[in-house]
């Protein structure tokens, strides 16, 4: 399964997917499927899994590559900013456009992706939301990009680290605030488990968004399909992508 596509009423002119680790060229710990070039990975590995993911869904424009910082910022791609095959020169953790066939593109290895588009399929964003990003506000941000009313919003939450395995302090659950059933109760009283999805749909729901799906996979779990730096320390990473093709 070297992709998945999300399971969401997504417009057919809406083309969205995340990747596993499967399928390219990178070899070590990076095996093999790859994206980020911030991770010690020889960088012709990367761009040349990169050139294959454009290539196996015929990207017409390239996607813009972030540094992401685990923040709370989402650029707006207009028709004037151009991808970028190499260097990440613009620093968010999230994007949105209208442009028609320009990826919006996110890496995580634990992190949540977030995709969110209209009904009718107008707008198309891609956010990485790890717990910082999420007590941030991102997706709340998101969300007040859209020219669509929430109501009539579609978002997808895929593979990310499951609340089995997310431990975290009491003090990012006071940051994260969110339902007492986004958490389980730790062995150690100063620990608990936070389950990111959860905590992003009650985010969303909070905001209007009520057409909300989740991805069932784990990253931390599957070491065969998936890179997670909770695991692994040094690892690679996945993208997750949407764009609104010229279908539209």
């Amino acid at each position: 399964m070297q992709y998945i596509f999300p399971e969401w009423p997504a417009p057919s002119h809406v083309v969205s997917v995340s990747t596993t680790r499967l399928g390219g060229v990178s070899s070590g710990v990076y095996e093999s499927f790859n994206f980020g070039n911030h991770v010690g990975d020889h960088p012709s590995c990367v761009y040349s899994n990169r050139a294959l993911f454009q290539s196996d869904f015929k990207l017409q424009k390239s996607p813009l590559w972030l540094n992401q910082v685990h923040g709370n910022e989402i650029l707006s791609i207009t028709e004037t900013l151009r991808g970028n095959d190499n260097g990440a020169i613009y620093s968010a953790d999230g994007a949105i456009t209208e442009v028609i066939n320009q990826p919006c593109v996110v890496m995580t290895a634990d992190c949540l992706p977030v995709l969110i588009t209209d009904i009718n399929g107008d707008q198309v964003c891609a956010i990485h939301a790890g717990w910082r990003g999420m007590a941030g506000s991102i997706i709340e941000g998101a969300v007040n990009k859209f020219r669509a009313s929430p109501e009539n919003l579609l978002a997808w939450c895929g593979p990310c680290i499951g609340v089995d395995h997310f431990e975290v302090g009491l003090e990012v659950k006071q940051q994260l605030g969110g339902p007492d059933e986004a958490y389980r109760p730790h062995t150690q009283k100063n620990k608990i488990y936070a389950d990111l999805k959860l905590l992003a749909v009650a985010r969303l729901e909070a905001v209007g968004v009520r057409n909300c799906f989740l991805s069932s996979h784990c990253t931390f779990a599957d070491s065969n399909l998936f890179y997670s730096y909770r695991r692994d320390g040094q690892t690679g990473r996945m993208a997750t992508l949407i764009v609104k093709s010229s279908g539209a």
